[in-house]
Order: C-alpha cells, then structure tokens, then sequence
C-alpha cells in the first residue's frame, strides 16, 4: 500500500473532459489498486460494441469521468455557499469513482447466468467494504454516503437518483464513443445550476430547458444504444451461453475456462459465498471481458451445439433474428418457430431453448418517486420536473415503455 508516503500529483487525459486531476493521496493509492484496475478490461457498453464499433470505451473511463463530474459539483455547492469539509468531498468522490466496481465482463448477461441474486451494486459494497478494511477504514464515510447512511442525503443523491453524476457521465461519454449525438447534454450547463434544497440535490429554475434535454437524450441513449435490438439479441445470446456453460460444468463437463471464470462456472455462487468466503471476491476481482472472449475462441469447437453454435455467433458477430412489438408473442407462432428450427438443427427440446426465446424489456426514462428531479424558483419553492415542464413529453416519458422480443437463428426462417 502506498499510503505510508505522499503521491505526485497525478492526471488523467480524459477524451471527454481534458485533464482530470487527482489530488489526493487516498483516490490515487485506491486507483492503483488491482480491484480498480480490473475496470480497465470491462468494456462500459458490453457488446453495444458490435453496433457502434467506438463503443469500446471501460468502466475505469467511466468511473474516473463520475468521481471528475462529482468534484465538478462539489465546488459549484461551495461557491454557493454550502459547507463541504475536506473528508466529505474526498469521500464523495470516492463514494462515486466505486459506485461501479462491482460490475462483471457483460455484466447483465453474468448477473443472470452464472451468479444467482446477487447485483453489481451488492459486489460493488462488498469490494468497498474488503478496501476499507485495507486501508485502515479511511472509506468508512465513502460506504456511509454510498449506502445512504450519512447525515447529509444530498451527497447520496450526488451518487444515485434520477440526476446523479453516474447517469451525467455515461450519457456524455456513450454518446461521445458510440457517436450517437442524441445523447450530448450540456453536463457543465446542468452543473452550473445545482443548488441543495432541504437536502436534496436540485436544479434552478432556469435550468430547466438543461434538463428537459438531459432527460429526452436518456430516452433517446435507452432505445438507440442501450436498448437497440441488436445489442439486446448479442446480450441475451451471451446470456444463453453462460448459462449452457455453466450447466454443462454443474453436470462435469470439462469446460475450457480461466481459473476466475471456471470457478464462477463450477459453483452455485449467491450472497452468503460472498460475504462468507473472502475468495469468491477475490475470484471475482479477477474476472474480466477476457476471461469470456478467451473462452468463447475455444467453445466454437466444442462438441456441445448450444455452446459451440452461440460461440460461433458472437465471436464471428452472426447474430439471431430478433422481432420486436409492444404485445407479447402468440405462443403459437413461438412453437411453430421452435419446431422449424429443432428440425433444422437436430435439437432436443431441452436444447431448443437456447436458440428461440423471447423476453421483454422495459424502461422510465423519468420514473417520478423519491429521487425525483426538482426543481428551484427563485422564490424558494420546488417543483417536480414533471409539474415545472411545459412540454407535455415530459409527462409521457414518466410512463414505461415495454417492449417483447422474439430470437431465433436467422437463416433457419
């Protein structure tokens, strides 16, 4: 641990916001670390990548653009006049540069095969908790203002609401690689006007044509990048493919894997694994988007079809057909595609699960709760966005949108 001498300062030549500077010891020495290091091989948008060939920016991009927007939004408080000691803004900038940590290569996809129950920010506490422990509880208020325990709510919202730092960074920075210029915000407009009303993180009054955008950009970004129907299929295929590794593994299949991925593989792993057993961490710690890919190369030749077909088609980017429509699918056009493609490819009807599902999605772009976004007139009061706005899309976009899709191999149909 490098914590016995100071650091140089050091920065940072972020694409999206020029230098970032890092200035205290704490950040750099957690930086260093191998647990935040690993961010560097987690690719931020998945496979989002096989629609936008840019879209190859990591979570450490992301997680070092956050802490820098949470700085951002420090000082302009303190001009304001709001009192910020020196332990909370570190802590802070600590709280968000860790929100993500806890992601896995493919994240979602991993979250729902080869893991059960447990979600990205459950590990994300869990790697907080094992750094504070190696640091001496220096990150002892970083977890208070992750977990929502500080005394101060607004530094918590800073971290996770509808208007964070998180969700002001990834729209700028999505948008910037995947070249997708419905989703640019003007992130120091937005930063300008935020002010701290009975605790919570708001915006003034004249802001808020800022954040109308801010928040029709995030609906656009859903539908063309996160939730584009090519890069759901590439998902859910990656999902369907852990899961055929980690069942054939479950039953002792000899899987070509790394160490990392093989015990993830090997094992039902949940919650109690990880706060029982110090290794599942450290084994996670070790899991990256190359443990997969790796992976993937060697099962195309598999003998397995499941595993070798889905391989083939991420790694070689042939991917299902995938239909989408806002009811869900008559069950008997599903049976009619399943019975095609069984036929075709001489599948069992355990096995003709893999190649044709469907699933649905859903999205708030602006879901109204506690962590709403309000608000400030100059006269005090505070309003909800949804109340304030004068465009009427505002309050559709409060709705969900559900959309079900329907895979299944292409060249079969």
């Amino acid at each position: 641990m490098r914590g016995q001498k100071p650091n140089k300062r050091k920065i940072f030549n972020d694409p999206v916001y020029g230098f970032i500077a890092i200035t205290d010891d704490i950040i750099f020495d957690i930086i260093e670390h191998p647990f935040f290091q690993r961010l560097r091989r987690i690719k931020q948008l998945g496979l989002a990548h096989l629609v936008y060939p840019g879209a190859l920016h990591t979570r450490f991009h992301h997680s070092l653009g956050a802490m820098h927007l949470m700085g951002r939004a420090l000082n302009e408080l303190q001009i304001k006049g709001h009192t910020i000691s020196k332990d909370e803004y570190t802590a802070a900038q600590l709280a968000m540069m860790l929100h993500d940590i806890g992601h896995g290569p493919y994240s979602h996809a991993l979250e729902h095969s080869i893991v059960e129950g447990i979600s990205h920010e459950d590990i994300s506490k869990w790697f907080m908790e094992r750094l504070n422990g190696e640091f001496s509880g220096q990150l002892d208020m970083a977890l208070d203002i992750f977990e929502n325990r500080y005394h101060k709510k607004f530094f918590h919202l800073l971290v996770s609401s509808q208007f964070d730092m998180d969700r002001l960074d990834y729209l700028k920075r999505d948008s910037f690689f995947t070249g997708v210029s419905e989703g640019i915000i003007n992130y120091e407009r937005l930063l300008n006007m935020l002010e701290i009303a009975n605790d919570e993180p708001v915006i003034e009054y004249k802001g808020i044509y800022s954040v109308e955008k801010f928040i029709t950009a995030r609906r656009l970004m859903y539908w063309q990048v996160y939730l584009h129907k090519t890069v759901l299929v590439a998902e859910y295929m990656a999902t369907h493919l852990l899961k055929r590794a980690k069942d054939l593994s479950m039953k002792g299949e000899q899987l070509f894997a790394t160490p990392a991925l093989s015990f993830f593989l090997k094992n039902y792993i949940n919650k109690t694994n990880f706060t029982q057993d110090g290794d599942t961490l450290n084994q996670f710690g070790l899991l990256d988007d190359f443990d997969i890919y790796t992976s993937l190369k060697v099962w195309m030749n598999h003998e397995d079809i499941v595993l070798s077909y889905l391989s083939k088609s991420l790694v070689n980017r042939n991917l299902f057909k995938i239909k989408l429509q806002s009811e869900p699918f008559d069950e008997l056009l599903v049976r009619e595609i399943k019975d095609k493609v069984r036929k075709a490819l001489k599948l069992s009807d355990e096995e003709v699960e893999y190649f044709v599902f469907q699933e649905s999605t859903s999205n708030y772009t602006y879901k109204p709760g506690m962590d709403r976004i309000k608000m400030l007139y100059k006269n005090g009061s505070v309003m909800d966005i949804t109340e304030a706005s004068d465009q009427l899309n505002i309050n559709v976009l409060s709705k969900p949108t559900i959309k079900h899709f329907l895979c299944y191999p292409k060249h079969i149909l």
